[in-house]
C-alpha cells in the first residue's frame, strides 16, 4: 500500500514545519530532531473532540502545504531584506571610501554601463516570446525597452556588488530553507552520488515547462555529473486536459527505457497530446507499441501520478514548472542564471574549508 507511507511522509513533513516556522530557517538535519520529539511522546493536544484528543501534529499534517508556504515566504522576506541591507551597507563603504555620495556612486559605477537596447535585441526578444506576449511588437516595444534596460541596470549591480563583496569581506549566516522531496525510483538523468540533485516538478501540457527545459540542458551540460535531474509528476489536470495521460504514457515508457525520449518528444509536440496521439509517439520512439498501449490504456501508472501530485502539494508546489535544488524552492520557468546561483552556492558549501 502506498498510501500510508505518504501520510508518514506528510506527518514528518508537518512536525518540521510546525518547529521551523518560528526558526529562522529549516534544514534537512532539522527533521530528524522534530520527529524525535514526536516519538518520545512529547505532543502537544490543541483539542478534545468527544473525549478524543487532536494534536498539533495532526493539525499540522493537515495543512502542511500551507505552513510551507508561509515559512518559505517568511524566509523569502528575510533573504530580500538581508539582500537590500548588505547591498546599501557596500554602496556606502564604497561611496565613502571615494568620497561621493551613494546616488553618485551608482550613476559612476552601474548607470554609466547601461546602453540604449538596440533594436536587434528588441526584435530578438519579442521573437522569442511572441507566443507568450501575443499583442503586435509595436504595443509593447517600450515596455520591452524598459525590461532590457532594467535588466541591464540589475547586471551592472550585481556586478558591483559582487566586487564589493570581496573588497570589503562578506559572510552569510542566513542558512538555505531546505524542503526535503524525494528521489527515490523516480526517472532520472545523472549519478546518485551527485553533490547537487535537482528535482523538477512538471506538467508536459505547461508551456512554462517546456520554456524550463533548454535551462535544465543547459544546467545538464555545463555542470556534468555534478548534478543529477529527478523529474516528478504535477500535471494541472484542471486545465490541461491531456495532461494526466501525457504523464502516464511517460512512466509507461520509461518501462522500456525510454522515458526521456518520450519526455523530449511530448514536449516538442504539447499541441498532441491526446491519448492516440500519444500511441503514435510511442511507435515513432520504436517503442514494444502493444505494451505500450495495453499500459496506457489500463491507467497503470495513474495512481503513480496521483501520488506525485500529493507529494508535491505536500511540499507546497501549487504550480509547474516547480524545482528544487537540494531542497532549494525555485518556482517558474527561472532562466539559466538563477539555478547556476543557487547550484554554485551547493557545491562551494560541499567544498572542504581551508584551516588557515
Amino acid at each position: 500500500m502506498v498510501q500510508p507511507r505518504i501520510q508518514m511522509r506528510g506527518l514528518a513533513l508537518a512536525l518540521l514545519l510546525v518547529a521551523c516556522f518560528f526558526s529562522q530557517a529549516c534544514t534537512v538535519s532539522d527533521s530528524a530532531v522534530y520527529a524525535d520529539k514526536g516519538q518520545q511522546g512529547d505532543v502537544d493536544v490543541m483539542a478534545v473532540v468527544g473525549g478524543s484528543e487532536i494534536t498539533e501534529e495532526e493539525v499540522a499534517e493537515s495543512v502542511a502545504g500551507e505552513l510551507l508556504r508561509v515559512n518559505r515566504e517568511r524566509y523569502e522576506i528575510l533573504e530580500r531584506g538581508l539582500e537590500s541591507l548588505v547591498t546599501t551597507r557596500l554602496l556606502e563603504l564604497e561611496a565613502e571610501a571615494k568620497g561621493i555620495s551613494v546616488d553618485e556612486l551608482q550613476a559612476e559605477a552601474v548607470e554609466s554601463k547601461v546602453e540604449p537596447p538596440s533594436q536587434e535585441q528588441i526584435d530578438a526578444f519579442y521573437e522569442a516570446r511572441k507566443g507568450q506576449i501575443r499583442q503586435p511588437k509595436e504595443a509593447v516595444e517600450e515596455r520591452i525597452t524598459q525590461f532590457l534596460t532594467q535588466q541591464q541596470q540589475q547586471t551592472a549591480l550585481t556586478e558591483l556588488i559582487a566586487e564589493l563583496k570581496g573588497k570589503y569581506g562578506f559572510e552569510s549566516h542566513l542558512e538555505p530553507l531546505r524542503i526535503p522531496v524525494e528521489v527515490a525510483g523516480f526517472p532520472a538523468r545523472g549519478p546518485e552520488n551527485a553533490p547537487v540533485t535537482i528535482v523538477e516538478f512538471s506538467d508536459f501540457e505547461c508551456p512554462y515547462c517546456s520554456r524550463v527545459i533548454p535551462t535544465l540542458e543547459q544546467v545538464v551540460e555545463t555542470y556534468g555529473d555534478q548534478v543529477r535531474l529527478v523529474f516528478r509528476q504535477f500535471p494541472l489536470n484542471n486545465i490541461h486536459s491531456n495532461a494526466q495521460k501525457a504523464a502516464e504514457a511517460s512512466l509507461c515508457a520509461n518501462d522500456q527505457g525510454k522515458f526521456w525520449e518520450m519526455h523530449d518528444l511530448m514536449f516538442k509536440e504539447q499541441r498532441s497530446l491526446e491519448q492516440e496521439q500519444l500511441k503514435e509517439k510511442a511507435a515513432r520512439l520504436e517503442l514494444d507499441v502493444e505494451a505500450f498501449n495495453e499500459c496506457l490504456d489500463s491507467s497503470k501508472y495513474a495512481e503513480a501520478v496521483m501520488n506525485d501530485l500529493e507529494a508535491g502539494g505536500q511540499v507546497g508546489v501549487s504550480g509547474t514548472p516547480a524545482l528544487f535544488i537540494n531542497g532549494r524552492f525555485l518556482s517558474g520557468a527561472q532562466p539559466y542564471e538563477a539555478l547556476a546561483t543557487v547550484i554554485d552556492a551547493e557545491l562551494a558549501r560541499q567544498e572542504p574549508k581551508s584551516d588557515s
